[in-house]
């Protein structure tokens, strides 16, 4: 069994959100609610979820860009909170990310070679006659050719920039790479190069990888382990073959059984059978859209929207119930039938 690299302990992080007149009084969001997950080593973890479900939030307390309210992160089995300045550089040095916009992520007034030679510098790992060196072999490492050295970001396509995003990221020889959304703004044409690349890389470098995606055959493609976010809850965890199967919407202790809202998730996946995607279309009614209240709750976050719910989902929190190897949800419905 892969020990994790990088662990969640109950990870919860609010937000104070001002209203009313002049924004005189305020309320607090969950952006995240108790997260417990682990990306192992060697491995790829896929997180997926619809806009604002606190992927990246996520992806920032993983990398210490910010603190969450309550919870631990541990990297390597130690909480990253405790870090003094040497121990946090250390620690940014062995984990690095790929942002989902490849322009913004790039200073625009600088040459690859200075990009791609800063993280050198900050963290001392060659000597300044040799930053030219090591630049040129990441960039071969990404597909890119030396003679992309002094130019600017404004000069190359989305794809080409987010190569060199990727080859940034290497350049410290991180243990665990965090991507949040790095194929979405690129074409279509373009995103399977890129996903190529990424396992690549993985496989040669053998690094972890926390791989975030509102794509569902996307993730479903790079990933060992696919976890399903709503609202700032884990609603399901499983191995990547038991993602994409036909959901079965029976409560029964099923391997091929989702969380109500991963099987919401899948049926709006397109289907090239026009039958096929029918049923699939037949199958949403069971789940209602009602009002959402984007506050607090002590419940399933998803109860709002889910026509299963009952009082108890609205008020208790559901626990991981595993429902094959490997394979956890958290749902009132599961735990019965357990």
């Amino acid at each position: 069994m892969e020990d994790p690299i990088c662990e969640f302990r109950a990870v919860s992080k609010d937000y104070a959100v001002r209203h009313g007149f002049f924004a005189s009084s305020t309320y607090r969001i969950k952006a995240l609610d108790r997260v417990n997950l682990s990306v192992k080593e060697g491995k790829i973890l896929g997180l997926v979820g619809e806009s604002g479900c606190g992927k990246s939030t996520l992806a920032r307390i993983a990398l210490g860009l910010e603190s969450p309210t309550s919870g631990q992160v541990l990297f390597s089995g130690d909480d990253i909170a405790d870090f003094d300045k040497t121990r946090l550089q250390n620690f940014r040095r062995q984990a690095q990310m790929v942002f989902q916009d490849p322009f913004s992520s790039l200073n625009p007034k600088k040459t690859v070679l200075k990009i791609l030679s800063e993280p050198l510098k900050i963290h001392r790992l060659y000597s300044k006659s040799h930053y030219k060196e090591r630049v040129i072999r990441l960039l071969k490492e990404v597909g890119l050719d030396e003679q992309v050295l002094n130019r600017y970001p404004h000069e190359f396509s989305g794809g080409q920039r987010q190569r060199i995003g990727l080859a940034r990221a290497l350049a410290t020889n991180p243990k665990m790479i965090v991507a949040d959304e790095p194929t979405s703004a690129l074409d279509v044409s373009i995103q399977a190069q890129i996903i190529n690349l990424f396992l690549d890389l993985h496989e040669r470098h053998r690094l972890s990888l926390l791989f975030i995606s509102h794509d569902l055959p996307v993730i479903q493609f790079v990933s060992h382990r696919v976890a399903v976010m709503y609202k700032g809850q884990l609603m399901e965890l499983m191995p990547k073959n038991a993602f994409l199967q036909s959901p079965n919407h029976q409560i029964t202790k099923s391997p091929n059984f989702h969380h109500p809202y991963t099987s919401l998730l899948l049926s709006a996946v397109p289907v090239p059978d026009p039958k096929t995607g029918l049923k699939a279309k037949r199958r949403d009614h069971i789940l209602t859209c009602g009002h959402e209240d984007h506050r607090y709750q002590n419940g399933c976050a998803f109860s709002p929207r889910c026509s299963l719910a009952t009082d108890r989902c609205r008020t208790e929190r559901p626990v991981w119930t595993e429902v094959a190897r490997d394979h956890f949800i958290a749902c009132h419905f599961i735990q019965n039938c357990a």
